[in-house]
């Protein structure tokens, strides 16, 4: 696959198959996230992969945020919170959860180059799922339920969560969305 039209072709997928995903295909995908720039090659992500029970756990702690969804009823609308909350009572069904941490650091300097090189490493992760012929959605973290999340995926005191990806083969027809033209400044 060209890289444009795998970048083209990206979407968030929200609905996802029974079908399983095999533990070689995500070692792929984790390589190519490797390959992502970062401040002095430090690569400061690290993954966590869940599958099977730990899925399951993973998952039945993201399902608490639905409990938080009342705050963004204003944002979402009605539609949007019935489908949100599907979403999240069972992450889409899909069968790989997947939580990126990276070390905390306090200097902000240092965390901005890190958040970056983190976001890179998502974003080289979510082109080889297209290129695999999978489907993925990522997301930020839920901050409420953060010191949860931390502890599903068994992950080290002095690193936050960064993101999750959840990860299989898609179930749905994603819709073309329209994407801003008017994102670059050219100065004189």
């Amino acid at each position: 696959m060209e890289l444009m039209d795998a970048i083209r072709a990206r979407r968030s997928i929200r609905v996802f198959s029974d079908r399983s995903v095999d533990r070689e295909t995500v070692d792929r995908l984790i390589d190519a996230s490797t390959y992502a720039p970062s401040r002095f090659n430090v690569q400061p992500w690290h993954f966590h992969v869940a599958m099977g029970e730990a899925r399951a756990r993973v998952a039945e702690v993201m399902a608490l945020t639905t409990a938080y969804l009342d705050e963004y009823i204003d944002v979402l609308g009605p539609d949007g919170m019935e489908h949100a909350a599907r979403f999240y009572a069972d992450l889409g069904g899909a069968p790989v959860i997947i939580g990126i941490s990276a070390k905390h650091v306090e200097d902000p300097t240092e965390w901005l180059d890190d958040t970056i090189a983190v976001g890179a490493a998502l974003q080289n992760f979510l082109l080889a799922v297209v290129d695999q012929g999978l489907s993925a959605c990522s997301l930020t973290a839920p901050h409420w339920i953060r010191d949860k999340l931390l502890e599903v995926f068994e992950i080290s005191e002095g690193f936050d969560i960064m993101a999750l990806i959840v990860l299989g083969y898609g179930d749905e027809t994603p819709w073309d969305k329209s994407r801003h033209t008017d994102v670059a400044t050219y100065l004189k």
